[in-house]
């Protein structure tokens, strides 16, 4: 089936459609774990999968969240072997490439935070946007 012949229908129905479900192979990666390690790791593969011509979205959730305050825990920000860079690093690394990075809808009002206290970049997912996006992407790895 082409994807560009249905893109008009699926306007019509009022469904949006983002680019990354247009573009090719997709990769939603949903970051909750509190272990640095972890966290480079889902990082790692996620830059991999964008060097290898997928797009990609990070969702962040629980203590997966913590890695885009403003004020981060310093697990997030502390330099993990072998390559010296913390997970905060890969994260900026990610938005770079073009990776949209989220925390979910009920990080900031369940950490009582406003949205000022994420950094720049990262934004808040509406719920019904990101399930429509993992329906459609090609693989959801979950950290």
């Amino acid at each position: 089936m082409n994807v560009f012949k249905i893109l008009p229908v699926l306007a019509t129905l009022g469904l949006g459609v983002s680019p990354a479900m247009a573009a090719g192979p997709s990769l939603v990666t949903v970051i909750t774990a509190p272990e640095a390690q972890v966290q480079m790791m889902s990082l790692v593969l996620t830059l991999q999968v964008v060097k290898q011509g997928a797009s990609a979205h990070i969702l962040l959730c629980g203590p997966g969240g913590d890695l885009a305050l403003d004020e981060a825990p310093a697990s997030a920000t502390a330099p993990q072997k072998p390559t010296g860079a913390s997970p905060r690093d890969l994260m900026a690394k990610a938005m770079q490439a073009g990776v949209q990075i989220d925390v979910c809808a009920i990080y900031l009002p369940n950490k009582d935070l406003p949205v000022e206290a994420l950094i720049e970049g990262v934004g808040v997912a509406k719920p019904d946007a990101m399930a429509a996006e993992l329906m459609a992407a090609d693989r959801v790895l979950s950290f």
